[in-house]
Formats: structure tokens, C-alpha cells, sequence
């Protein structure tokens, strides 16, 4: 039995209108007494909705330079980001599209539609069952994900000025995969690279809650809330499953850095010069 995990961390919202789980890396404190700035790195959900006061902090009051998509295909099709005047709009997919054209790693279109709609009718089902227990294994495993990430962590050190803003539909699987990267780029254990994934939990706690109450009056029980848990907030223990993978596979977190995501001792200078003080 996995022991209960208890987060610690302050939630550092951004304070958007129109933004989901929008919060930032900054203030984070390091093992060896580092200190993440704050205002540099932003890590969130899709801008789709941002109002125009939400452009106008991105671009007034944190200067962002860069703002990294993690969304599919259709995601972007259905609900496009704005342009913010002064960063470049980059589009990453993180997950692969040939496991997307499958179905074996993504639900169908219908429930990027409408998800809590969708999960109330198919949390039951032992295919979306599958799809969440694998959800955060089967990306760090996959050749064409991992690329994705090089390259997002690469394009940061490449941006020697302003702010990054990185995010996906609502800001918390594979916008926390990103984050765990970068987190573990910059020196963080892995309590806080887990604290920091599990912070989108609060964020979501009220959908979660809203869902679940209405999965268990109609007779779901705890695989099925375990599903709610993942899709709609995000499910801990299968983050940390996909971690302890990374372990057995590649030797450690650092080891997983430098070999599938391409990242030098040097890079890791540049990301600590320039992010920390």
C-alpha cells in the first residue's frame, strides 16, 4: 500500500480570469538552497479562454517570450490560442499521434467536447480504466514524447529573455510532465517535483468532488473515482508510478534527462544561471 502523500507546497496562482490552474514555478526552494524566481516560469492551462486582461498580464506583467502548447491536434483545432504580443506561440504535441490515431493513449474526440459529460457515462468502461492507469507511463516511455520534451526544455534554454508559459488543456498531465522535467533540470528532489504535480489537485478539487458525488449515487466506486481523479484532477500515485518506471528503465530521473531528453551539464548551468538565485 502506497503511503499517503501530504503536500506541502503554497499554490502560487497567477491569477487569471479565464485561465485554468494557472500558477507559477517561482519561490520553489531547492535542496542545496536554491531559490526558483518568480515571475519566469508559468506553467497552466490552454489560453483559449485568457480575457483580455489575462493577454495583457502575459504580456505587461510577466513579458512572456515564449508560451509552449502540449495540446493534440484536435485540441488546437477545437480551441485555438490567442496570439500574446511579444512571445512566440510554439506547438509541441506530447502525445504521440500515432498512439492518438489508435486510441490507445487518448479518449475520443467526444470527450474533449464535454469531459465530466463523458466520464459520468464511461468511467466504468475497463478501456478508460486502462487509458488512466497508463496515462503518465506510457508518455514517458514513448520515443516520440520524449522527443517533445528535448525539445521544449531545449527552446527554454534557447530564450534568454522573458518568461515561459507552458501548458495544455487544463494545465496538469502533460503540462506536469514539463514541469517535472524542468523541475528536475534545475535540482528539485523528487518530493517537490511530486508536490508541484500534485498542486493541480486543489485547483480541480471541486470538479473532482462535483463528479465523483455524482458517479457513486449512480453505483461507481473506487475505479471509477480513480478515473475522475485523473482526468479531471490528476492522479498521484500514477505519477509516481511513472516515475519509479523511469527509475527501473534509465537509472534515475538525472539519468532520464540526459539520456532520452538530450540534456547537457552545461544546459543545466544555463536553466540554473539564469532561473535561480
Amino acid at each position: 500500500m502506497r503511503m499517503v502523500f501530504v503536500n506541502k507546497l503554497k499554490l502560487n496562482l497567477l491569477g487569471f480570469e479565464a485561465v485554468p490552474n494557472a500558477r507559477e514555478l517561482g519561490g520553489y526552494v531547492l535542496p542545496d538552497g536554491g531559490i526558483i524566481r518568480h515571475g519566469l516560469l508559468l506553467r497552466g492551462g490552454s489560453l483559449s479562454n485568457a480575457t483580455v486582461a489575462d493577454k495583457q498580464k502575459l504580456c505587461s506583467d510577466f513579458q512572456v517570450a515564449r508560451v509552449f502548447d502540449f495540446r493534440t491536434d484536435m485540441e488546437l483545432k477545437l480551441s485555438p490560442d490567442p496570439e500574446i504580443v511579444g512571445a512566440k506561440n510554439i506547438w509541441l504535441p506530447t502525445i504521440d499521434p500515432e498512439m492518438e490515431k489508435l486510441g490507445t493513449a487518448t479518449l475520443p474526440g467526444e470527450a474533449y467536447r464535454n469531459l465530466p459529460v463523458y466520464l459520468s457515462k464511461h468511467a466504468s468502461s475497463p478501456k478508460v480504466q486502462e487509458i488512466a492507469r497508463h496515462i503518465y507511463i506510457d508518455m514517458v516511455v514513448n520515443e516520440y514524447t520524449q522527443l517533445q520534451y528535448a525539445a521544449f526544455l531545449q527552446s527554454i534554454i534557447n530564450t534568454p529573455e522573458g518568461a515561459i508559459y507552458w501548458h495544455c488543456s487544463q494545465g496538469k498531465d502533460r503540462t506536469g510532465l514539463g514541469s517535472a522535467f524542468l523541475l528536475a533540470a534545475l535540482g528539485a528532489d523528487r518530493d517537490l517535483i511530486i508536490s508541484d504535480f500534485d498542486l493541480s489537485n486543489v485547483c480541480y478539487k471541486d470538479e473532482v468532488k462535483a463528479l465523483t458525488d455524482e458517479i457513486r449515487r449512480n453505483g461507481g466506486g473506487i475505479e471509477e473515482e480513480k478515473v475522475v481523479r485523473t482526468f479531471i484532477g490528476v492522479n498521484t500515485d500514477y505519477f509516481i508510478d511513472a516515475l519509479d518506471l523511469i527509475d527501473k528503465t534509465y537509472g534515475s530521473l538525472d539519468d532520464y534527462l540526459s539520456q532520452q531528453l538530450c540534456l547537457t551539464d552545461d544546459d543545466r548551468v544555463t536553466l540554473r544561471e539564469r532561473y535561480l538565485i
